[in-house]
């Protein structure tokens, strides 16, 4: 009785799930990429993918769209589950207009969003798009806005993270740089405001999608990518392994895992990390691999601003965000990239109530006129704001030096740090002994015969008594001073005694920290 009926229904599922049809398709495969669809068959559990708004289309006209009409109106919106968690998605559908946004994909996202917010659920978005519909004019840039300030509420509240699997470039830029997360995919995607076009008729300059806005240009350069993947399966693969640190929402706490590492390992190798020599140069994620639980550490913005280390891990099967100065680039000194990096990840961590865990050697803020002239002054002090404004756990422990304001900055007791920890090759000081000492003994110096000799001998008088954790540990600025090969236990204990940690602050509407 209703054969004709269920048979429109399966028709209509059909023709939106070929998109823009077999040719573009198959274009899509011999670009080396995938579909929407196929997309998300590896992104979710088996069978839990349910897609909504399957058979919306667009309500314009002009310009031969009326010709142009697609269910699903290029993109593929719904939920399911992402290794038994709830989480909500967009995936932009190359295949139909180049994935280019209108009224009502936009609409589609945004319904999403809301879904979203509402259930404190994950958000995860796939973009593959052309950019603003042109035939739609205004209605598809309103579209664009409308998903911009779903992406602000949406921060701080529930986790956004974006996989750039092909083009995106001018305003469909920003909705990705609101997001707490983007993955790029080498020599696939692409993102820049203007694209190679527009910079040779503006500027005179010839540059190719790849050297403009590749994954390897936001990933080491302009910090936009957190992730590079070598290819989409490998994107999806960070996303899944993302999740596993992160809660569903503000409200919830990052997943545990039951441990399978001693809590009371000691790692006897770490007695010798720090090299005997000030300034000679070592790999501090000896330091993080050795503490963190089976020697994993998901590391974050691998490849921009080196000079910092950050990422996740567990203690003890617990969640944490990893914040280490790395001496073998810059010499572990913080510079304007390297306290963005910090200061946005530090946030993160704060709004999704991941602890923090800092491990501190470095001789102080980079110095320099290209630095000043550039704001070292403005972006340094993210570093602190994020800090102070941090209510979660956070644990500190000085490896080496720990010079001047970046003392301070790096999760100092100052800035309301609840447990700080040193290692008996801690150097806390104002200044390196070298510098300290041509100040204060600037006379005896120049009045000197032998200034090498007395020079060594002031420099180690000063190191001896102030380069060193006790003058901090007396004041209560250090909580204990460890043997280095008890840094997992300690920890480990640490986080254990601080985890029901509460902490009120004045209200406010937010704070104005100096973008």
């Amino acid at each position: 009785m209703h054969e004709e009926k269920f048979e429109k229904l399966a028709n209509i599922k059909r023709q939106s799930e070929i998109g823009g049809g077999e040719e573009r398709i198959e274009a899509q495969h011999n670009k080396g990429k995938l579909t929407a669809r196929e997309r998300l068959n590896l992104l979710f559990d088996a069978g839990t993918f349910v897609e909504l708004d399957k058979f919306v289309l667009t309500r314009a006209t002009d310009f031969g769209l009326d010709k142009k009409r697609f269910y699903g109106d290029g993109v593929v919106t719904g939920y399911g589950m992402i290794n038994n968690r709830q989480i909500f998605v967009y995936a932009q559908d190359f295949t139909v207009l180049g994935g280019s946004l209108g009224e009502m994909s936009a609409k589609k996202i945004t319904k999403i969003m809301d879904h979203a917010i509402k259930n404190g659920c994950p958000v995860v978005g796939i973009i593959d798009s052309g950019g603003a519909r042109i035939q739609e004019g205004v209605m598809s840039l309103a579209g664009y806005g409308e998903i911009f300030y779903r992406n602000t509420l949406a921060s701080g509240v529930v986790p956004q993270i974006t996989i750039n699997a092909g083009p995106c470039a001018g305003g469909a830029v920003y909705s990705p740089a609101i997001t707490d997360f983007i993955i790029m995919i080498d020599k696939t995607s692409h993102m820049f405001v203007t694209g190679p076009e527009v910079v040779k008729t503006a500027l005179g300059e010839d540059v190719s999608f790849e050297d403009l806005g590749g994954a390897q240009v936001h990933a080491k350069y302009s910090g936009v990518a957190h992730f590079i993947a070598a290819n989409e399966y490998e994107a999806i693969d960070i996303v899944k392994r993302l999740l596993s640190y992160i809660p569903q929402n503000n409200m919830e706490d990052p997943p545990y895992v039951i441990p399978t590492d001693d809590p009371n390992r000691i790692d006897n190798k770490l007695a010798n990390v720090i090299p005997s020599t000030p300034y000679e140069p070592y790999d501090v994620k000896q330091i993080i691999t050795s503490v963190l639980d089976n020697n994993e550490l998901f590391e974050v913005h691998q490849y921009w601003a080196p000079n910092i280390v950050i990422g996740f891990g567990r203690l003890n099967g617990r969640s944490v965000g990893i914040i280490a100065n790395q001496p073998q680039y810059l010499a572990g000194s913080l510079d304007i990239d390297s306290s963005c990096k910090a200061a946005r990840f530090i946030r993160f961590c704060d709004c999704f109530n991941i602890p923090i865990i800092s491990i501190i050697d470095t001789p102080g803020y980079l110095p320099g006129i290209e630095q000043e002239r550039h704001g070292i002054i403005r972006h340094g002090s993210k570093l602190l704001f994020a800090y102070c404004e941090a209510t979660v756990p956070k644990i500190a422990m000085i490896v080496g030096k720990a010079y001047g304001g970046a003392y301070i900055a790096m999760s100092s007791k100052h800035l309301r740090t609840d447990i700080n920890l040193a290692w008996p090759t801690a150097e806390i000081a104002v200044l390196g002994p070298e510098a300290a000492i041509n100040i204060i003994f600037r006379k005896e110096i120049t009045d000197a015969t032998d200034k090498v000799s007395i020079k060594k001998q002031l420099i180690d008088e000063y190191r001896s008594k102030f380069a060193n954790p006790y003058v901090a540990a007396s004041q209560g600025y250090i909580d204990a001073v460890i043997d280095p090969i008890e840094s997992r236990p300690m920890l480990i204990r640490a986080l254990e005694a601080l985890i029901n940690k509460k902490e009120s602050r004045p209200f406010k509407k937010h704070g104005n920290i100096n973008l």
